[in-house]
């Protein structure tokens, strides 16, 4: 006798895979939470983890938008804004380093002028953090830290009303400023303009990343002590990377890397799960077959298939416990939506005072 007697028969390659097949594959994820039926989800992330939010939305699932368009801003104009693409506008979060400081700012340990803007010649200003989220720079120092300030106070609440914090994992190469202010692009490529002497590469290590999602998980339970923390990987490969390595030795890296990291620190935590997205798309049963040409776009049939799986997993039996906190919220939301379609907007700079709470 030994232990691979009693095994099952996913625990093997031949029966859990080849014979199983890329549409027959069972029990790749179950959620080791109960959730109640009416929970809530809040998604940020890289690229991919915009699929989630669709998804979810889709399903009529509870989704929070900390961060919702104001008034009765046309659907098209709040997408080019990034309202409703994640939970509050943070724009895509590519790396550990970047939601620890989103997170630093949300608990009010890190002042919200204190990261980099960037001003441009014609004098424009991006955020560093999200150097894309409008269509043109700010006019001036002033909008940018506003439009800044109310992402934060969208991230902060966006926690505070949910159950599962939903962040999928993209990159281990950034860049940072000296101080070690991480940045959302590397300076020069969408806004700002880069500097040798003050702008550094980094590809984070796995250390380096544990340690910024523990700090990270600690964050969110300062702001919800009942939180769960979901991560998911992102099979999209590296559109390029500055390691001077070949670009699928990099991209091998860094999802390795990352996927390695969020094992452990799922394995460690009750709180903490992982949800194998990557595995889905990037595994070998799909021989690459979810790729557009590019090889790097997820075609729509392999999003169906993640999804497939994700919300075959999900536990969500629990009694409801957020039925008289959403009615009244949405009670609220409704005035608020009412007063403000009575004012027309007229121009896209008219969104900047919605962030006003002066």
């Amino acid at each position: 006798m030994h232990p691979y007697i009693s095994l099952p028969r996913t625990a093997f390659w031949r029966t859990g895979v080849a014979e199983a097949g890329l549409y027959g594959l069972s029990g790749l994820w179950k959620s080791p939470w109960t959730l109640p039926r009416d929970a809530q989800f809040a998604t940020y992330g890289s690229c991919f983890a915009q699929h989630i939010s669709r998804a979810l939305k889709e399903r009529n699932i509870g989704w929070v938008n900390g961060e919702p368009a104001p008034g009765d801003t046309p659907k098209d104009l709040a997408k080019s804004f990034n309202y409703g693409v994640f939970s509050a506008r943070t724009a895509n979060i590519y790396t550990a380093a970047q939601l620890r400081l989103l997170l630093q700012m949300a608990v009010g340990d890190v002042p919200v002028r204190e990261p980099e803007l960037w001003q441009d010649q014609a004098g424009g200003f991006r955020d560093s953090l999200r150097p894309m989220i409008e269509p043109t720079p700010f006019r001036t120092e002033e909008a940018a830290i506003v439009s800044r300030a109310a992402m934060v106070r969208g991230l902060r609440k966006s926690v505070q009303n949910s159950d599962v914090f939903v962040f999928t994992l993209g990159l281990t190469e950034g860049w940072e400023n000296t101080k070690g202010q991480p940045y959302a692009a590397c300076p020069g490529t969408i806004g700002g303009t880069f500097d040798p002497e003050q702008h550094v590469f980094v590809n984070y290590r796995a250390a380096a990343i544990r340690e910024a999602l523990d700090d990270a998980l600690v964050l969110l339970k300062r702001l919800n002590p009942d939180i769960h923390l979901l991560l998911t990987v992102s099979p999209v490969p590296l559109t390029a990377t500055a390691s001077g390595q070949h670009v699928l030795v990099a991209t091998t890296r860094s999802k390795s890397v990352l996927r390695g990291v969020a094992g452990e620190i799922a394995e460690d935590f009750a709180e903490v799960d992982y949800f194998p997205s990557y595995e889905i798309i990037a595994g070998a049963p799909t021989r690459s077959s979810f790729f557009a040409p590019n090889m790097r776009s997820v075609e729509l049939a392999g999003v169906k298939l993640v999804m497939r799986h994700f919300f075959g997993g999900l536990n969500l039996t629990g009694p409801s416990r957020h039925d008289t906190e959403i009615a009244a919220a949405k009670k609220a939301d409704a005035a608020l939506e009412q007063s403000m379609a009575e004012e027309t907007i007229v121009c896209e700079e008219a969104i900047l005072e919605s962030y006003n709470e002066a």
